[in-house]
């Protein structure tokens, strides 16, 4: 059973009727009160919004993780707001995506899918699919920290999300178009100097591990490009 907590009916109305379009089970729910009231040990997914009547997305999503027979449920946060702090806040409590509105239903449908995957996952495998390495440079997906020769190191929302893109794409020269794609968004109305700067801000905060993102002259970036 997946459920839904979203305060605006249509929005709410239309998730469910994905789901259960897409086969799954779902039911949704207007508020946190009538959330927990109807919490059972059935649910593998949580879809929580943060802007909520009474208690908000990220509170409830506080009291899930405290809470020893629920701290376990993935859960993906909805958030119509564009505020990096409402994210971080949100991974850093423990949540397993977030999705931006509004969003299509075909990749809502994909991002349910892929941390349903991840869900199903042992321990192990989870750990090991959650970290990206190369060499002393350590990122920590589900936890949102990055580690550089040893030492944590703290990124914006931005700057770890074109960080965790390089590592996952090693040896691979990403354009700057498929950089502020990815991490930016499609709708992004932006220059690709900003991808630049951003680049620079990142090589400093990881001091010695910035030497690993090569820049690939008139293309872009890539990490491991250096290897034979």
């Amino acid at each position: 059973m997946i459920y839904c907590v979203e305060d605006e009916r249509n929005i709410r109305d239309l998730i469910v009727y994905t789901l259960k379009s897409a086969g799954y089970d779902a039911v949704g729910f207007e508020d946190g009160k009538e959330f927990f009231g109807g919490l059972k040990g059935d649910v593998r997914l949580i879809l929580l919004d943060i802007m909520l009547p009474g208690d908000d997305g990220l509170t409830i999503l506080k009291k899930l993780k405290e809470d020893l027979r629920y701290r376990d449920i993935p859960v993906i946060m909805l958030t119509a707001k564009d505020s990096e702090y409402d994210k971080v806040t949100g991974l850093n409590l423990g949540a397993d995506d977030y999705i931006a509105k509004p969003f299509g239903m075909m990749e809502f449908l994909a991002r349910v899918g892929a941390v349903l995957r991840r869900s199903g996952q042992t321990k192990a495998e989870k750990e090991k699919d959650d970290v990206l390495k190369y060499k002393d440079l350590e990122l920590y997906k589900s936890r949102h920290k990055v580690i550089a020769s040893g030492k944590q190191v703290e990124l914006t929302l931005k700057e770890f999300g074109l960080l965790e893109y390089l590592l996952e794409n090693k040896t691979i020269v990403l354009t700057r178009d498929m950089l502020l794609s990815k991490v930016w968004g499609y709708d992004f109305d932006g220059e690709s100097r900003t991808v630049d700067v951003h680049v620079r801000t990142l090589r400093q905060k990881i001091g010695s591990c910035g030497d690993y993102i090569e820049t690939v002259r008139g293309v872009g970036y890539r990490i491991g490009g250096r290897e034979s």
